[in-house]
């Protein structure tokens, strides 16, 4: 029997008193991702309407959406190219709000950089062309954290960004290219008189919604199959997936919200993340010993999420968000026998006991 030691916290979805949801209609870019699935979520239970684009809306693995509470009403899936200005255009006409979550995932930097920054300018000058009230962009920690020059005593906050330099020389690509679009999209918005606001989620766990996996995920299942004997000497940021759905709500319907917000919950060491895991699933073989046991352990770093909790944001705890991360994908397995892969080069780990 496991003994869960934490209380079960879920992010209230009271209506604010604002802005009325009544006919208001967001644009979701890349809504069968992890994070937009539960923008729609989100946003079809607060009764908004929905536009969510996609490369191909009768792919399978979206098919998770129009079975959302709602989604028959207020949904509608849109098939976009965000290199396709006219299609996005399309897309963003009517909206009152853009949440801008599509971008690559892989450290390929032709990849990566270059739809990631042209994508961002597009939606950036669509959304001025539709007169949107306002802008959400998912940008990164990515954006923020990479900073070899920082003093490790300095806390983490909306001021931060990532050494461009630094991400280039290391072959980060990820970190360079989320934080070269949204130093872009700052710039065109800017031009374009676009109220844009920027959210920074830290790694993001949860239940997911689709059936497919994604890189975040892999970061805690690669703990469960056995092929992974030790954990890192090092330290991760996390939020829970809802919470960070959530503050894009929270952002865009605050009229005074302006700026970045760093969206995080806490920061752990590998070896709490193990230790937590063996506690909630002792069946698995999670490891237990630090690949690296000659240098100090990594300590972590310090931040602060004070300006989203400033906008009514409570977080979920990091223990709970593990949990249900493992336990929703363990159900999943068992429901669906398998899961769909929508990235390449991720492979399916198969977990077994």
């Amino acid at each position: 029997m496991i003994v869960i030691s934490f209380t079960l916290y879920l992010p209230g979805l009271a209506d604010s008193s604002s802005l009325s949801r009544q006919g208001q209609a967001i644009c979701v870019t890349g809504a069968g991702g992890f994070i937009a699935s539960w923008m729609v979520k989100l946003l079809l239970e607060k009764g908004y309407t929905v536009k969510g684009t996609m490369r191909n809306p009768d792919d399978p693995k979206n098919a998770h959406l129009r079975e959302l509470e709602g989604a028959k009403e207020r949904l509608t899936l849109c098939k976009v190219d965000l290199l396709d200005y006219e299609s996005l255009k399309e897309a963003i006409s009517g909206c009152d709000g853009v949440f801008h979550t599509a971008s690559p995932v892989t450290d390929d930097p032709e990849q990566m950089v270059e739809p990631a920054v042209n994508g961002t300018k597009n939606v950036i000058i669509a959304a001025a062309e539709a007169k949107v009230r306002r802008v959400l962009f998912t940008s990164s920690i990515g954006a923020v954290y990479m900073d070899p020059n920082r003093n490790p005593d300095a806390v983490v906050d909306e001021s931060c960004w990532s050494d461009l330099d630094f991400c280039k020389n290391t072959k980060n690509w990820y970190c360079y290219g989320k934080a070269v679009a949204e130093r872009a999209a700052w710039e065109v918005a800017k031009e374009k008189g676009v109220d844009l606001v920027v959210v920074n989620p830290v790694l993001v766990l949860g239940p997911l919604l689709q059936s497919t996996v994604n890189a975040s995920i892999i970061h805690i299942l690669k703990y469960l199959n056995g092929s992974t004997k030790t954990y890192a000497n090092s330290v991760q940021a996390y939020v829970h997936v809802r919470d960070v759905a959530l503050a894009h709500i929270l952002v865009f319907e605050t009229p005074s919200a302006s700026g970045r917000y760093l969206c995080a919950e806490g920061v752990l060491h590998r070896g709490d993340v193990v230790e937590i895991l063996a506690k909630f699933f002792p069946e698995y073989p999670i490891p237990s010993k630090c690949s690296d046991e000659k240098n100090p352990r990594a300590k972590p770093y310090k931040f602060t999420n004070q300006k989203l909790k400033d906008v009514g944001m409570e977080f979920t705890p990091v223990k709970q968000c593990l949990y249900e991360t493992l336990e929703n994908f363990l159900n999943m397995v068992q429901y669906f026998g398998k899961f769909l892969i929508c990235r390449d080069p991720i492979e399916l780990i198969i977990v077994s006991k």
